[in-house]
């Protein structure tokens, strides 16, 4: 029998290394399906029944979402005996000694907030896209957040796989469902406060990358729409703060926010793919070839697809400003039921075809190789080179050819 990502998580959670009278372990089940909240309901049982302490944890509503879920959690009367709350989204598996690597950090340093773990992908070999995926989340926890804890022990919390000191999260005002990065919220709020982040890099956490493109279209809509909405809310309240130096204010708003967060998405993709391949049916404007060539391709793609209307949309705060989808991640049980239907012969439908296309980044790959064809053509420059490597990367996520393709039935 297949094993769940739900029993993995909290088989992991219980399973945790610490002393069984001083660890409580909660589940939060926003799920809307009562088929899967009877089965988490039950698991929790039989753990219970093993003498673990654990309570199961629903709502009559999904407001405010997973900022809104862990509100309501903090609320319960058992939490006030707690000084820390570790936090691991649905598919993430620590390994027994996560707390006995992460909780003395915050006993022994009174001033530190937040111990933030690395994540290890389980799934990275899977198909392309979580092998991309990959690349660019390791240049994350190994650049921006190793650099952001040793210089300015300041960093986005990833909101989940970390550890918070309970009073530093009350104190900066909890969780907040304003945005759709209600874990950036928090640690920024924090920061604020002049609470320090700990990240321990060689400590990692097993968990799942999305390997649907429709899953990581919504996620990354959610990543991008979120900071460029909180950089709305916050940037006033940072530039005033009183608690902070006038460096890490600047690191802040100049350096994690508006470069990372702003810039990034919007230049990466206009520039690129928009500008650029429209210079060559526009003779009349130059753009240095080295310009064109030194970020790859397949980056590139990474960082723009979905990316820069989710940026536009959380500074106007309009739209899917404050959308949340759930990020699908397939787990064991959906991969075997999957490896089981494509075994059998099945006649080709059209559903599942029309289903597989994303017309967005179709329609962009056809109009990158519109310009590569002409300016192999008539062209001087040879961005044809770059403009026909781009196209053919967007076509190929455009038809579904670098994540797991999942039928509706």
């Amino acid at each position: 029998m297949a094993v769940q990502v739900y029993q993995l998580s909290i088989g992991a959670a219980c399973n945790l290394s610490w002393p069984a009278d001083r660890i409580l372990i909660q589940v939060l089940d926003d799920s809307t399906d009562p088929i899967i909240k009877g089965m988490v309901e039950q698991e929790c049982k039989r753990w219970a029944s093993k003498g673990v302490n654990i309570k199961y944890e629903i709502r009559d509503n999904r407001k405010g979402y997973k900022a809104g879920a862990l509100k309501e959690g903090m609320k319960h009367n058992y939490v006030k005996m707690c000084d820390f709350v570790a936090i691991f989204d649905a598919d993430f598996q620590p390994e027994f000694d996560f707390l006995l690597r992460t909780v003395p950090f915050l006993v022994h340093n009174p001033e530190i907030g937040l111990v933030q773990a690395r994540w290890k992908f389980v799934n990275s070999d899977e198909c392309l896209l979580t092998r991309m995926q990959e690349m660019s989340l390791d240049y994350h926890f190994k650049v921006e957040q190793e650099v952001g804890s040793s210089n300015h022990a300041f960093f986005g919390f990833n909101g989940t796989a970390g550890v918070w000191r309970i009073s530093a999260l009350n104190e900066a005002g909890g969780w907040k469902d304003r945005t759709t990065v209600e874990d950036m919220d928090l640690a920024v709020r924090a920061g604020l406060k002049g609470w320090k982040f700990v990240y321990v890099g060689d400590l990692k956490v097993k968990n799942e990358l999305p390997s649907t493109f429709k899953a990581y279209r919504y996620q990354q809509h959610r990543w991008s729409c979120g900071p460029a909405n909180l950089f709305k809310k916050m940037v006033g309240e940072i530039a005033s703060n009183k608690k902070v130096s006038i460096w890490k204010k600047f690191y802040l708003i100049y350096s994690f926010f508006f470069v990372r967060k702003i810039i990034a998405h919007i230049v990466t993709f206009i520039f690129y793919c928009v500008i650029m391949p429209t210079t060559v049916l526009i003779p009349e404007v130059q753009v240095p070839i080295w310009g064109a060539v030194y970020i790859p391709s397949t980056i590139t793609l990474l960082n723009a697809v979905g990316t820069p209307r989710a940026t536009f949309i959380g500074l106007f705060e309009v739209g899917r400003v404050n959308e949340w989808v759930v990020t699908e991640k397939l787990g064991d049980g959906i991969k075997v039921k999957m490896s089981m239907k494509a075994s059998k012969k099945s006649r080709f439908r059209i559903g599942e075809w029309y289903n597989k296309v994303h017309f967005a980044e179709v329609f962009v790959g056809l109009y990158l190789m519109l310009c590569g064809w002409y300016d192999y053509s008539f062209g001087k420059n040879r961005f044809y080179i770059y403009l026909f490597l781009q196209g053919i990367a967007f076509l190929v996520a455009g038809f579904g050819y670098i994540g797991v393709f999942v039928p509706n039935s």
